[in-house]
């Protein structure tokens, strides 16, 4: 997965891309009848396709987005920010069956929960132009309800010499999907779950267990572990790094930041060390405000 001449250096992030609405500051998580505050309320772009991508293009890894987006007044509410991150935005697809998709997030102590909805196809137009494109070295599949979409975007993607990586992106489908997963999910190079994503795809409980049965399946795995930290796993290489301690504001992200700082260390150097330390502190930055993306452009 390394040593791409600088001219195809691109990293493709192809995702739903969704307006987040993030409440913070709740005491209590609301429940059927009753009203409950926020402290405060955060709108950002969200979707693990622009969080990633937004991450790359600060860490300056030349990114661009793959991804549909609405005509609608929210879906417009987007522009600024997604102008403002530096990432290629020429594979956008404008169509009004692709908008409104909001996702509320309710934030109590750190962690959340979300309601979100999906609006038309994931599937852009621009998919083949995309992945054509003579700079890009890499695609990173930012939710598998996406490549469930267009499983065909693998054998595309490996014809043209790109190397593929994927978030399976908690879905509660996920988890009734068995071996149908693993066989659309076949040519992955680089599997990116979460503990609760590992367990639901294994039927394993611990992070050794999860990591054995999906490196059976994909050459390298990076399990997520939350406040734990992460491991990889790659043909006889084990590695693992703990989390940094920080101050948790919200968690919505973290792990499409990971990602980020993971590949653009990982296509550079293939030091499994050295990535996941990269990650590991993509994801720290991330949590330590609201929303997914980098402060800065937010």
């Amino acid at each position: 997965m390394t040593g791409m001449p600088a001219e195809r250096s691109k990293i493709l992030c192809l995702g739903r891309t969704y307006c987040d609405i993030i409440f913070m500051g709740l005491h209590e998580m609301p429940a059927l009848g009753r009203e409950r505050f926020a402290d405060s309320v955060t709108i950002a772009a969200g979707g693990g396709g622009y969080i990633t991508a937004a991450h790359l293009a600060s860490l300056g890894r030349p990114t661009a987005l793959l991804t549909r987006l609405g005509t609608d007044p929210l879906s417009q509410s987007l522009n600024p920010e997604l102008e403002a991150s530096g990432i290629d935005l020429s594979f956008i697809e404008r169509s009004p069956d692709a908008g409104p998709q909001p996702t509320v997030a309710l934030v109590r102590n750190g962690e959340r929960a979300f309601v979100s909805r999906r609006a038309g196809g994931s599937r852009p137009a621009t998919l083949e132009q995309a992945l054509s494109a003579h700079d890009v070295a890499h695609l990173h599949i930012a939710e598998f309800a996406t490549l469930r979409d267009a499983p065909e975007v693998i054998a595309l993607a490996r014809s043209l010499g790109l190397t593929i990586s994927l978030d399976p992106s908690w879905d509660d489908e996920l988890i009734h999907r068995g071996s149908d997963f693993f066989e659309i999910c076949a040519g992955i190079d680089l599997l990116l779950p979460n503990i609760e994503e590992g367990k639901a795809l294994t039927g394993e409980s611990t992070d050794e267990a999860i990591l054995q049965s999906l490196r059976e399946r994909f050459p390298l795995v990076v399990l997520k572990c939350g406040e734990r930290g992460a491991v990889a796993s790659c043909g006889s290489t084990r590695i693992s790094a703990e989390a940094l301690r920080v101050n948790v504001v919200d968690t919505t992200g973290a792990g499409d930041a990971f990602n980020a700082g993971f590949l653009h260390s990982w296509l550079g150097t293939s030091d499994l060390g050295r990535s996941l330390a990269a990650g590991i502190e993509a994801g720290a930055l991330s949590v330590q405000s609201a929303g997914g993306a980098p402060p800065r452009i937010r």
